[in-house]
């Protein structure tokens, strides 16, 4: 499942969907246990599935872009980010960061309502216990982005909605109004640069760790395409589903006829990406970052 690179002077400890972990060695040749090497891989993964079929550049479009939104957020929470000097083998798509106590929950926060947020609220007319107005439709704008964690299940399972209380009742009430204001505020200022180069963020997952000394940091990635709905914002229409920069695209066709993959809930591993998906979905991603950023992706 996983094609973490053999890095001399690391240890590899640790793959999950679409990122390996590798812990620095000491002049002893033990690993450090204060410092993480993160490397993002061209894995994809969807509907919880880690797809056979790699994404080329991908990893290197989330770590950079990451990095960007960082610079974006320094004056709201302090991020993860040691150092980008990282073995030439994963160059440009590795950061080494701090080992953190990793908060145990994962923070979304809504500012339109569509995805599993769309489904719940048909369902009960509120998401995560969050009550919303009636007659809201697939990509209808929220008059205030809401906060909407999820629980953070182990590879191959699968994210459950939690409301607010239980997140108080999992990390405490201190901890959770931090962490909620703070993810509400990411998204707000994202989509208020965002917004500008034209594109809208739906929605976000953020994750936190915890230092030593109890100071809450940003951690893994950050407004990112896997992370994140991208929409442009000239194309948003509520009441139907939206053109995306994100991997919504891998999404669709998995679930079209095109696919023959069937019930998403079969169990059956997705098919392999056929090339012309592949090379979209790296074009959506490269387009993102370039239109974000402002920057040529090379």
């Amino acid at each position: 499942m996983t094609d973490a690179p053999n890095l001399p002077g690391y240890a590899h400890v640790y793959s999950g969907k679409v990122r390996d972990l590798y812990a620095p060695l000491d002049d002893a040749g033990n690993p450090r246990d204060d410092q993480v090497l993160l490397v993002a891989s061209d894995r994809i993964s969807a509907f919880d599935y880690v797809l056979s079929t790699p994404i080329p550049d991908k990893g290197a479009v989330l770590t950079q872009l990451s990095l960007w939104w960082f610079e974006q957020m320094a004056d709201l929470v302090p991020n993860h980010v040691i150092s980008t000097d990282v073995p030439e083998a994963v160059a440009g798509r590795a950061v080494l960061v701090e080992r953190l106590d990793m908060v145990p929950l994962e923070a979304i926060a809504r500012a339109y309502l569509t995805g599993g947020g769309l489904a719940e609220y048909r369902e009960t007319g509120s998401v995560c216990g969050v009550a919303l107005p009636a007659g809201l439709e697939d990509a209808s704008k929220l008059d205030e982005p809401i906060f909407t964690p999820t629980s953070k299940a182990e590879l191959g399972e699968h994210d459950e909605p939690m409301t607010y209380d239980e997140a108080v009742d999992l990390i405490g009430a201190e901890r959770a109004e931090e962490i909620r204001d703070l993810t509400v505020r990411i998204l707000q200022r994202g989509n208020e640069i965002a917004s500008e180069r034209g594109i809208l963020i739906a929605d976000t997952k953020v994750e936190f760790g915890v230092r030593a000394d109890g100071t809450l940091v940003l951690a893994d990635e950050l407004l990112t395409p896997d992370s994140s709905r991208f929409w442009p914002a000239d194309d948003w229409q509520p009441g139907r589903a939206q053109n995306s920069f994100d991997k919504q695209f891998v999404r669709d066709w998995l679930t079209s006829d095109a696919s023959g993959w069937g019930d998403k809930a079969s169990g059956e591993e997705p098919p392999a990406l056929p090339a012309d998906v592949v090379e979209a979905t790296r074009a959506k991603y490269v387009e993102a970052y370039e239109n974000l950023t402002g920057r040529i992706f090379a």
